[in-house]
């Protein structure tokens, strides 16, 4: 009976059909989605028997529930935003908390499932904590990706005239806040990066965001300025990330602001190879929170009523917990690059009834507006300052130690292409050195393909097929068109300093060449003259000298110079012609029609003959 249904026709034909099923399934999802699709077939492996049972020990533990890592889940609005995930049964939560004695009581009292809450050590004044939170956290859940990272937690120290130092030398606020939120998402963007819709969430401020009332208004702005604290190390006595003298608040701002920007940041380098979601919120003001447990007592009593009665800003811990739930659970706050916010606002012009109702809540970040009024909220020119965002988490990476993947696009993952690249690999490599071989304007450090194999297979394969493909390659190709090897502006003044200076040496060895044909004419004159004279004479008779007592010319003059002293005058004209020689004094016989016909032909201008004859006379 098992032979026969094994060889059954129908049950190969509805094997075919899912195999079919499922390859048009991927299709589709290949043209819906690509990134995912692409992201799926790049992650795709063949399972071990380590991933099975560590799947198993996962569904045992966390059954079909998402992971979500939440920082400062013990107080405020992480206790709130806790509350609200655990509620939907659809998460199983890791709170990252510094006291766990407190978090243990917080969670009996709000009833929390053991189940699914698991409160776990990290101390954000110190990245040897931090990285021992990431370390137990990738061993307590069992190769199960993170879905959710939600940097919440943060300290607010605005009344010291001091700053406080972290473990590690920082200043207290900015690390709490921000460096370790940098180093933890360092460290856990490979696990996040496996789920399948992941998101990262940096809990900001209006107070960073300068272009509000909020955030413009009052004294002091966060501003990183050129970050000089940063770039100097930002360890003890350096407080300030930009450089200058400790500002308790500014610092916290500072905080926020850098929050906002690492956010824009990972989406630009990692969210279209990683799908992950980043993204930044404010939820508005919690004037009640325990976040502001460092300020006077009068403050605390006094700022939540002002908020209530004066601003309408007040927002209270359930409701801003219920904002920050909704940007990690709902799918509408699924895109990537986002400040989300929310249409509260002042209370001027709003009614009880007018909480709910759309187009009457005007304003950012107040309380009310409800499920659907969150939005897209614009950022600051400081937060979209991409060049600082680069520089900043350039200064984060050295401070932290944080090792970040290398951006890169997507890529497909197709064996062929794989198989294609790793073939031309060395052939891309051998084409490079050419393009490195010292000349003139190589500027970079050259390379070598190491390897006596390597050199061996090159010569070969240059001396025999790789020469062949090249000829061939020229013969189909065909010589390139004159428009292509002109056009160079600098190619064409090199040349035209060149012919000026071949004109300037080709008159001078015009000149010179006239002055050898004059002396050559003048001695053969002077010979003739002479074989004249004697054979006029009798064969006895005794030849008479007559001595004539008048300077000699200036032409037979310069018969009297030698071959060497000729050549030194040459060359120093010669120079003087070209500029390479100071002329001291040389007058240069401007170039004439007469020479030009001279060095042409080959013969004497005219007046050459006149002053040649002179002498014979």
């Amino acid at each position: 009976a098992k032979q026969d249904r094994k060889h059954d026709p129908l049950n190969a034909d509805v094997m075919g059909c899912r195999i079919a099923s499922v390859s048009l399934a991927l299709f589709a999802c290949l043209l819906l989605h690509p990134a995912s699709a692409w992201k799926f077939l790049a992650d795709f492996k063949v399972p071990s028997m380590k991933d099975l049972s560590q799947s198993r020990d996962a569904s045992a533990k966390f059954g079909n529930k998402k992971l979500c890592v939440v920082t400062g889940t013990s107080s405020g609005l992480g206790r709130a935003t806790t509350r609200a995930l655990l509620r939907t049964g659809q998460y199983h939560v890791v709170g990252a908390v510094r006291d766990l004695d407190k978090m243990e009581a917080v969670a009996e009292i709000e009833g929390f499932d053991p189940s699914c809450f698991t409160p776990m050590h990290v101390e954000l004044n110190s990245f040897d904590s931090v990285r021992k939170f990431c370390d137990e956290l990738n061993e307590f859940k069992a190769g199960r990706p993170i879905d959710r990272l939600i940097c919440n937690a943060g300290i607010y120290q605005p009344s010291l005239p001091y700053p406080k130092w972290s473990v590690d030398g920082h200043e207290q606020q900015m690390q709490v806040n921000y460096l370790s939120h940098f180093l933890m998402t360092s460290l856990l963007l490979d696990e996040i990066a496996r789920a399948p819709e992941p998101r990262v969430i940096m809990v900001g401020s209006v107070t960073g965001n300068d272009n509000t009332v909020g955030g413009g208004g009052v004294y002091p702005i966060a501003d990183l300025k050129d970050l000089e604290g940063f770039k100097a190390g930002f360890k003890d006595p350096i407080s300030m990330a930009d450089g200058y003298n400790f500002i308790g608040a500014k610092a916290y701002k500072d905080s926020k602001l850098s929050l906002m920007m690492l956010s824009n940041c990972l989406h630009d380098r990692y969210h279209r190879q990683t799908n992950i979601a980043f993204s930044a919120i404010y939820p508005g003001c919690i004037a009640e929170s325990p976040l502001f447990r460092e300020k006077r007592e009068w403050f605390r009593k006094l700022f939540p009523a002002f908020m209530k009665y004066i601003t309408g800003g007040f927002v209270s811990e359930q409701e801003a917990g219920t904002r920050l739930f909704q940007v990690a659970h709902d799918p509408r706050c699924s895109k990537s690059g986002v400040y989300w916010s929310w249409n509260g606002g002042p209370r001027e012009g709003r009614g009880e009834a007018a909480l709910e109702r759309d187009g009457q809540i005007l304003g950012g970040g107040g309380g009310g507006g409800g499920w659907d009024s969150i939005y897209e909220n614009d950022q600051s020119d400081k937060v979209l300052d991409r060049e600082k965002s680069a520089n900043l988490f350039k200064y984060s990476t050295e401070i932290t130690g944080a090792a970040w993947p290398a951006p890169h696009q997507p890529k497909s993952p197709c064996p062929t292409l794989k198989v294609v690249g790793a073939v031309t690999e060395f052939m891309h490599a051998k084409e490079e050195l050419k393009r490195m071989k010292p000349m003139p304007g190589t500027v970079g450090a050259g390379a070598t393909l190491a390897g006596a194999t390597t050199k061996a297979a090159d010569v070969v394969v240059g001396s025999t097929i790789g020469s062949l493909v090249s000829k061939l390659q020229d013969k189909l190709l065909g010589p390139l068109p004159e428009t292509a090897l002109t056009g160079s502006f600098e190619a064409d003044a090199r040349a035209a300093r060149k012919e000026e200076e071949g004109t300037r040496k080709g008159f001078g060895r015009r000149l010179f060449s006239r002055l050898r044909n004059r002396r050559q004419n003048r001695r053969r004159a002077n010979a003739a003259a002479e074989a004249a004279a004697s054979t006029t004479l009798a064969p006895d008779a005794q030849p008479v000298v007559t001595t004539v007592d008048t300077p000699e010319p200036a032409a037979v003059q310069d018969d009297e110079l030698s071959a060497a002293e000729l050549e030194a005058m040459e060359q120093r004209i010669l120079g003087v012609i070209t500029g390479e020689t100071p002329a001291d004094g040389v007058e240069v016989v401007p170039d004439s029609p007469a020479i030009h016909e001279e060095s042409r032909n080959g013969q004497r201008a005219p007046e050459a003959e006149s002053e040649a004859a002179q002498p014979a006379a």
